[in-house]
């Protein structure tokens, strides 16, 4: 009796050990960093090629762990239960069930799954080869499987295998760089430029334009000496130029052409014919995306654009830094001016300008303000309030509460926005 006993127990051992085998196998492998295994498989580590040839075929590694794991626990559990009943009759059947469910799910499935869960891109690495062979070996029998659960679920309109569509695949990329998480200025800047690159497609040029009314402009029909102090007064190289009318815009000027005209003519304004200078501009619909203009300025290899409405109205102009600044934020020059148009308060909220961008707002301070609707955020009051509200009016949104501090004709001026925070923190106080 004693050695069937040892050798059953140490036949029982293997078994459990199989088990954990399997059970971490399959955690590892499913839990293994896709794209860490990719880049390692470019770099040619051959067994990260097999984690993500297991990972392609996925009905098939599944099947062949669950069917090893199932048959050695089964196999386990008879011949405990076989050799308990001989050792104490009939009670042996609870015996072995209490004592295999306790030998089971301890030793073979949390503690493997608990290990390959903190450990899975090495652990991934170590059991690919092996898992390899157990899958092809089982091929047969997991394929017969899965047709036949395939044909079972096919009545409920059940596709096995399908991939995911465009919007899901953005979605669990979005979720990922999310997941990306860390209070470090790097780590929030990182997030912040992923989220804006996915975005491109969705943000039009409508959006993050300079508006006509802040566009700097020449009329053609000015004084020469007038072109050339508007010139130099300017902090751009580009400018647009119109004649009689904004909305005629006939060309964008360089100030490298101006300067080497006047070079040319020994500094004679008169002499220099302005007609000639400009550069024909370049036209584009206000709707037209981020991404897809982004592709035109390398195609054309320009950097500067005048964006007008479906009436061919213009609405202003938009830059190939304007775009960079949707992706990497605010780029500052020794021209340009430090306006962020936010002013942060000690009550924890902030006073903005109505010309804030909704996009800048949320990249900023991590808000999630919906810009589907409104561009600005004096836009957004505009439009959840449905009316143009006085100075003094306020109004919560989101979470947010705004507050209108001035107005100036119908424009909205200055928002004292409020997040979730401050308003929570507001309301204990009262």
């Amino acid at each position: 009796m004693m050695p069937e006993l040892l050798i059953t127990s140490g036949i029982i051992l293997v078994l459990l050990v199989l088990s954990a085998f399997f059970s971490g196998s399959e955690t590892a492998l499913t839990a293994a960093s896709r794209p860490r295994m990719h880049s390692m498989a470019k770099q040619g580590d051959r067994r990260a090629a097999i984690v993500l040839a297991l990972r392609d075929r996925n009905e098939r590694l599944i099947g062949g762990i669950l069917l090893g794991n199932n048959l050695v626990n089964i196999l386990a559990s008879a011949l405990a239960t076989s050799l308990l009943m001989r050792m104490f009759g009939e009670a042996g059947v609870i015996y072995a069930t209490l004592a295999m469910t306790l030998l089971v799910l301890v030793f073979a499935e949390v503690l493997p799954k608990t290990w390959a869960l903190s450990h899975a891109d090495k652990m991934s690495l170590t059991v690919a080869p092996a898992v390899r062979v157990l899958v092809f070996l089982l091929a047969p029998v997991t394929h017969t499987i899965y047709v036949v659960v395939r044909t079972t679920l096919s009545p409920f309109g059940v596709v096995l295998g399908a991939e995911l569509g465009r919007e899901q695949a953005e979605e669990e990329l979005r979720g990922a760089i999310d997941l990306h998480e860390g209070l470090e200025p790097e780590t929030r800047h990182e997030r912040q430029m992923m989220r804006s690159i996915l975005d491109l497609d969705e943000v039009e040029v409508g959006e993050i334009m300079t508006h006509r009314r802040n566009v700097s402009m020449i009329d053609l029909g000015s004084k020469p000496e007038e072109i050339v102090d508007q010139v130099l007064d300017s902090q751009y190289t580009r400018i647009p130029v119109y004649r009689d009318d904004q909305d005629n815009v006939i060309g964008v000027l360089h100030t490298k052409e101006l300067l080497r005209e006047l070079r040319r003519n020994e500094g004679d304004v008169q002499k220099v014919d302005f007609d000639q200078l400009p550069s024909e501009p370049w036209f584009i619909p206000d709707a037209t995306s981020l991404l897809d203009q982004l592709q035109a300025f390398r195609e054309r290899r320009e950097h500067f654009a005048v964006v007008v409405d479906e009436y061919g109205s213009l609405m202003g102009i938009v830059t190939l830094e304007d775009i960079l600044e949707e992706i990497v934020g605010e780029i500052e020059d020794e021209h340009d001016t430090p306006v962020r148009g936010v002013r942060p308060q000690p009550d924890g909220s902030y006073i903005a300008d109505g010309t804030v961008t909704i996009r800048d707002l949320n990249r900023e301070f991590d808000w999630s303000l919906p810009d589907e609707e409104a561009a600005t955020v004096a836009g957004l009051v505009m439009h959840e309030s449905r009316m143009i509200p006085d100075k003094g009016q306020t109004f919560s949104f989101y979470g947010f509460r705004f507050e209108v501090l001035r107005r100036v004709r119908n424009q909205i001026t200055s928002i004292r926005v409020t997040p979730p925070s401050a308003v929570a923190a507001a309301a204990e106080r009262d």
